[in-house]
């Protein structure tokens, strides 16, 4: 049954229209996510649906006595108050009652005033019903594991974030409306939201990125484009397959469209005889479609693009026995570790653990307290910096990318700097505006604009999807996947890193930093796999767990080791490889006798068995499920070669 309705709604801002002939309608028990692009009409449609924003034409119906509550994107500001004042603030008047009750029993010295005091805001609390919103806020506050005397101004941007859910989950609303949750939240976090959406018994409707929380946890998706939404039944993944599918025929349309538009110009340019007599109903038509083609191509793909620079050095960066401690805190102990040339390693751990401290240390921009950092030669470096300190928000954007010139150079090539903005989604009119006027989402989009205009063949990124819409997420993961340098990734995209990363860098605490071949996926499965055996060989009364993690941390070595060493062996046979198929497509080769070209023939034969052995074994190195027996008789059908 529709607790919320939406008919026929639109609404602009200026000559942008936002939303055009809005139908949509929510049922209660429904956890839906909805999707876009940054500056689609995301955020203004969570407002026209909880009553912030108004429509300008239409009608939105909700059902009596229904509480929509939102979760702002903005945190909470740092100050001396508690979490316990802070969350109870959203009472209002009976707030303040339970805030003085809260301090004064906390700061109750027994003096007579006290006393008289804490009679007076218990009497108050008994009129008001003040004890149920007690209890309420004090069973939130521990369900979201928050201390209610900790001061806002000593909590980490994550706990922030917990106490904004927790003002808005007090109140008890029928439809709890989140935009970007996952903001601010490290994996654990967004883990823990999770559930917590999922075991929301109102109404959800949340507005995120994060494709993991969206198959997770919605049960439908409402995509907004280009001022039209609509409605998918299902979940992430069969929405994508839908979506795709509607873009094909769309493309289709497209096609037959531009071909009649096509016509029509033709028609309209006809001669002067032709112009007297022509039909307006047919000129309105044509003005019509001109239009929607100009609606279309406003929509334009984005276009990345990346200079890859010289190639590296094979060892990009080599550390040894590395240490460093902040504020006694250990970030990484005796740590040695091998970067090579095209390796693509996410960072993976809590927010506060030392992942960009460790960045630091890689980039030689402060000291490591033991222990040696040496890097490669020939290395050009480009640096993502999630604070965006490096943004002047008083620069105009054109500047910031070309540094006051004209053209930039891509890959040698010379390109006007508003044509490139232009692939980023820029126009003309951003290009020239000053920084401090672009979204968080735009300014990351421009870091990415700058960072990808430099030659590189090292990219370190720290936390570059931050306020990315989905589609910019899936074209930065193809332009990173095939980047031919080395990428350093610190993200908590769960997606993201299972479909860029080769491996990861786990902060495990205490200065344990270690590294597993695979994306997130990957060490997660390998971590229920090593618990499952862990309860498995102690119930059986088997070896300590001390002994059985000596034994899988040497296991786990040699499985790298081997990985390492086979996937040296494949780069080095496809080199082999294409020099021989470079050599047998050159005329010389075939006035060469039959005798020798056959020879060649049977040698790239094998030499490609070979490679799909290889190939074989590298799968099930990565996957970790190496079989002995399967060993042994790959290693015996290679020593044939």
């Amino acid at each position: 049954m529709p607790i919320v309705t939406l008919k026929d709604i639109s609404l602009a801002f200026g000559t942008d229209q936002i939303l055009d002939g809005v139908d949509l309608s929510l049922e209660t028990g429904e956890r839906i996510a909805v999707t876009g692009r940054n500056g689609a009409g995301k955020s203004t449609l969570l407002g026209l649906i909880s009553g912030q924003i108004q429509e300008d034409s239409g009608i939105v119906w909700r059902a009596d006595n229904l509480k929509l509550v939102q979760l702002p994107q903005d945190l909470p500001d740092r100050s001396e108050q508690s979490v316990y004042e802070a969350v109870s603030g959203v009472f209002s008047d009976i707030g303040q009652t339970l805030s003085d009750y809260h301090q004064l029993t906390r700061d109750m010295t027994g003096s007579e005033a006290d006393n008289q005091r804490l009679s007076e805001l218990q009497a108050l609390l008994d009129h008001a019903h003040g004890w149920n919103l007690n209890h309420l806020i004090e069973a939130t506050l521990d369900r979201l594991g928050l201390d209610p005397e900790a001061t806002l101004q000593s909590l980490s941007g994550g706990w922030l974030k917990r106490v904004a859910i927790a003002r808005s989950l007090v109140q008890s609303p029928d439809v709890w409306i989140l935009d970007e949750p996952t903001n601010h939240l490290d994996l654990a976090g967004i883990q823990w939201l999770e559930s917590l959406l999922l075991d929301f018994p109102g109404t959800v409707l949340f507005v995120s990125h994060d494709r993991q929380l969206m198959q997770s946890v919605a049960t439908a998706i409402i995509e907004i484009d280009r001022g039209k939404v609509t409605r998918f039944n299902c979940d992430y993944h069969t929405y994508l397959d839908r979506r795709e599918k509607a873009r094909e025929v769309e493309a289709e349309h497209n096609r037959q469209f531009d071909s009649k538009l096509a016509s029509e110009e033709a028609w309209i340019r006809q001669g002067i005889k032709a112009r007297r007599t022509r039909n307006e109903g047919r000129v309105r038509a044509l003005k019509a479609m001109r239009e929607e083609h100009g609606k279309r191509i406003s929509q334009r793909a984005l276009k990345l693009q990346l200079d890859g620079g010289a190639g590296s050095g094979q060892i990009v960066k080599e550390v040894t026995q590395l240490s460093k401690s902040l504020g006694g805190k250990s970030i990484v102990t005796n740590l040695d570790l091998i970067i090579q040339r095209g390796d693509r390693i996410g960072l993976l751990g809590p927010n506060g653990c030392g992942k960009t401290t460790f960045l630091k240390l890689l980039l030689d921009e402060i000291e490591p307290d033991s222990g040696s950092v040496k890097t490669g030669s020939r290395l050009q470096i480009a640096y993502f910096d999630q604070a965006r300190e490096q943004l002047d928000p008083n620069l105009a954007v054109n500047d910031y990318i070309a540094d006051g010139r004209e053209f930039i150079s891509i890959n040698g090539k010379e390109i006007h700097v508003v044509t490139y903005l232009r692939n980023f989604l820029f126009d003309a009119d951003q290009s020239r505006a000053p920084i401090r006027t672009l979204s968080g989402g735009e300014q990351n989009r421009l870091l990415l604009a700058r960072l990808f205009s430099q030659p590189t063949n090292l990219l370190v990124l720290d936390e570059p999807t931050n306020d990315l819409d989905v589609e910019t997420l899936e074209l930065l993961e193809d332009l990173l996947m095939n980047y031919r340098g080395t990428v350093l990734l610190v993200s908590h995209d769960r997606a993201f890193l299972d479909n860029v990363v080769s491996s990861i860098l786990v902060f495990e605490g205490d200065g344990i930093v270690r590294e597993y071949a695979g994306g997130y996926s990957d060490w997660l499965n390998r971590q229920s796999a090593t618990v499952d055996t862990t309860t498995k060989n102690t119930s059986r009364g088997g070896s300590s767990s001390h002994d059985l993690r000596k034994k899988e941390k040497a296991a786990e070595q040699k499985r790298l080791r081997d990985i390492e060493k086979v996937t040296r062996e494949i780069d080095a046979l496809e080199q082999t490889l294409k020099d021989m198929n470079q050599q047998m497509a050159e005329s010389g080769f075939f006035e060469k006798s039959p005798e020798y070209q056959n020879e060649q023939y049977a040698r790239s034969a094998a030499l490609e068995e070979q490679l799909v052995l290889l190939m074989t074994r590298w799968e099930d190195l990565e996957a970790g499920s190496v079989d002995p027996a399967d060993e042994a008789k790959t290693s015996a059908s290679l020593s044939r070669f």
